[in-house]
């Protein structure tokens, strides 16, 4: 269910009804795009199922999900028509047009190849833990990311967000675990990392399917080269890939942990937050203790 995480910290006073947050998201769901739209955004029921709740609660756990939708015109169709008509225009009237006109013309043009143009979905799941007071998204990216808080914030009167911040630095915890080959207790390092330079090289060493435990590796983050992205397994259930920003990819549920769940259909979304919620919720305070602890604000 759950392929990246990224975390938030929710603040305190923050705690709406479930008819509440419902009436919310409705009052802004996903419209597709018009004719000369090129994005829209908004909330979508998280079962997928038309006429179905926007705010799915599953074992006290709560799950959103906002749908993307972009539009766009391919630059070299634009610039090709731009030429004809401003060669046009020139034949025409003996001028050639300035760059404010010629910025309205790719204007005039893209507006109209907008209805023949393709779109693109996408889509991010939110998850709430209201006790542990957590915000966890599937974004893939920092774009992603980035729209998901916006459009919450702006659907959720009251609702502010602040990134989880540790003692210790996600970087500067995978160095120390390349180094010493001593991860906590719960973690276990993988066989992939990306290392980079932090000097003007730039320089970037990729380890992919081999092992970590090498002097070759030691010598490499010894020599200046920093952890970017690092594999870890946590508690032999859950494995996945540390960024420096504390972001969680690959998230993969091993065999373990799926052991015994049923194959039905109609039980196959609540049994995947719970199996995803419930292993992430012990992850995470994992995670941050591994890190020094978060570091409360006062």
């Amino acid at each position: 269910m759950f392929k990246n995480v990224t975390v938030f910290r929710i603040s305190e006073g923050w705690a709406p009804t479930l008819s509440a947050l419902e009436e919310a998201l409705d009052a802004e769901r996903f419209e597709p795009c018009s004719a000369s739209q090129d994005k829209s955004v908004g909330w979508v029921q998280p079962r997928g199922e038309a006429h179905g709740p926007f705010v799915e609660a599953v074992a006290g756990q709560l799950i959103l999900k906002l749908k993307i939708e972009t539009k766009s015109v391919p630059g070299s169709v634009v610039a090709r028509q731009a030429k004809e008509r401003s060669a046009h225009i020139e034949a025409s009237t003996g001028r050639q047009p300035g760059k404010k006109e010629l910025r309205q013309i790719k204007d005039d043009i893209r507006m109209s190849l907008m209805p023949q143009a393709f779109s693109k979905e996408s889509s991010v799941l939110v998850w709430i833990n209201p006790v542990a007071q957590l915000l966890v998204l599937d974004a893939g990216s920092q774009a992603k990311t980035d729209e998901v808080v916006t459009r919450l914030v702006t659907s959720c009167g009251g609702l502010t967000v602040s990134l989880i911040n540790t003692h210790m630095s996600a970087q500067a915890a995978m160095m120390t675990w390349l180094i010493t080959q001593e991860p906590p207790r719960v973690l276990s390092v993988d066989r992939e990392c990306e290392l980079k330079a932090a000097d003007e090289s730039k320089s970037v060493v990729r380890y992919v399917r081999h092992p970590l435990d090498t002097l070759e590796v030691k010598q490499h983050v010894e020599g200046g080269k920093l952890p970017t992205r690092l594999a870890l397994t946590w508690d032999s259930r859950v494995s996945f890939v540390l960024t420096e920003a504390l972001q969680l990819k690959k998230l993969t549920f091993l065999d373990v942990v799926l052991e015994g769940t049923s194959s039905d259909k109609d039980e196959g979304f609540d049994a995947d937050v719970a199996i995803a919620t419930g292993e992430l919720s012990k992850l995470l305070p994992d995670l941050f203790e591994a890190l020094g602890g978060e570091v409360v604000s006062g």
